[in-house]
């Protein structure tokens, strides 16, 4: 029960992070430190820390607190690491080698395949890999994807509590992703994902790897304040270059051009650098023909329909017409697109179209 104090000591100093962890240092724990202090609103605290505490214990959510030895060792690090945080899933971020990917949410075509095939080659090299990533459209969840795809742990961390998944759409991931790995915020239940909480959980996709790699960026946006933050807390810092003229790699140029982050054209520039150790065990990607044929048996028939469909179909087919084609809800078409695009059957467009991987 002694991390009821810890919840209560950051509801308390929800906005003074700080002083939180200057008065947990001092004191040597939460609940020591909540017997010294004399702050209006405690009693408002620590009632909801208990309210907190019996959802957690409902919904089978992890604590974890500054005073664990298996406490985010690399987050420790940071002089604003989190005071408390929740989990839910197998997370262990302390485990191997942890590789945090941010980037635009409006990627174009070229930048989710490069975020496909750079999680593939490290996962065919890297025998112990994590990925993180903030759980957001478009590089964010491409490179969550990936890592399911290829059988790698990824962590998401999204900026509001345990309660909720935003976007609702990335639902399938986040549920997925809680056998190997799960989902880890610093934020309680009820919180909402309001443009503050982006920022500030940009630190802990930062602060939880050891190297940040920015896929895509335009000149401004959240993943160049989380590269700012791995800048730092001393995390090694890489950048996929774009054309001088890509809008959506403005902001990897600008990077690579100051020297803030190392240019890099492939997964193999990032193992060398970081020199890790690679394994020699050979990798099969999921998304290959034979793969697909092999899975098939496992569909269901409406699945299986959908695939026959867009095998026919060389440039893909908009849901729309999916919907019309197979006479079905569009609810439950798009729940089996979902279905077959996490097992790396099918690929989304812009525009709601969708292709099969070839």
């Amino acid at each position: 029960m002694n991390k009821l104090f810890d919840i209560a000591l950051s509801l308390l100093f929800r906005s003074r992070l700080r002083q939180s962890l200057s008065l947990v240092g001092h004191y040597g724990s939460a609940e020591e430190a909540w017997r010294h202090l004399n702050e209006p609103g405690m009693n408002e605290a620590l009632a909801q820390a208990e309210r907190e505490w019996n959802w957690i214990n409902a919904h089978g959510i992890r604590v974890w607190t500054l005073t664990d030895e298996d406490y985010p060792y690399r987050l420790r690090q940071c002089p604003d690491r989190p005071l408390v945080l929740y989990s839910k899933g197998n997370v262990h971020p302390s485990e191997g080698h942890v590789v945090s990917i941010v980037g635009t949410r409006r990627p174009t075509e070229r930048g989710k395949e490069l975020t496909n095939a750079f999680v593939r080659d490290l996962a065919a090299r890297l025998d112990s890999l994590t990925i993180v990533s903030g759980g957001a459209y478009g590089i964010d969840i491409a490179a969550h994807r990936a890592a399911l795809q290829y059988g790698v742990p990824t962590i998401i961390i999204p900026a509001h509590g345990l309660d909720r998944i935003y976007p609702f759409r990335h639902r399938p991931e986040a549920i997925a992703s809680l056998e190997r790995g799960g989902i880890l915020t610093e934020f309680p239940s009820g919180t909402e994902p309001i443009a503050s909480n982006f920022v500030q959980r940009n630190r802990i996709v930062a602060g939880l790897a050891d190297a940040v790699v920015v896929v895509e960026s335009r000149d401004r946006g959240g993943s160049l304040i989380t590269a700012r933050m791995a800048s730092d807390y001393n995390r090694e810092l890489f950048a996929f270059p774009g054309r001088p003229d890509d809008i959506s790699s403005a902001g990897c140029n600008q990077l690579i051009q100051s020297s803030k982050a190392q240019l890099i054209t492939s997964a193999d520039d990032l193992i060398e650098t970081m020199q890790w150790k690679t394994t020699t065990v050979s990798h099969h990607p999921a998304d290959t023909q034979t793969t697909m044929v092999g899975l098939l048996d496992d569909l269901t028939p409406d699945q299986q329909i959908l695939l026959s469909k867009l095998n026919e179909a060389e440039e893909g087919l908009h849901i729309n017409l999916l919907v019309m084609e197979t006479e079905r809800a569009y609810s439950d078409v798009s729940s089996d697109l979902v279905s077959l695009e996490l097992q790396g059957l099918i690929r989304s467009l812009p525009g709601g179209i969708y292709r099969l991987v070839r």
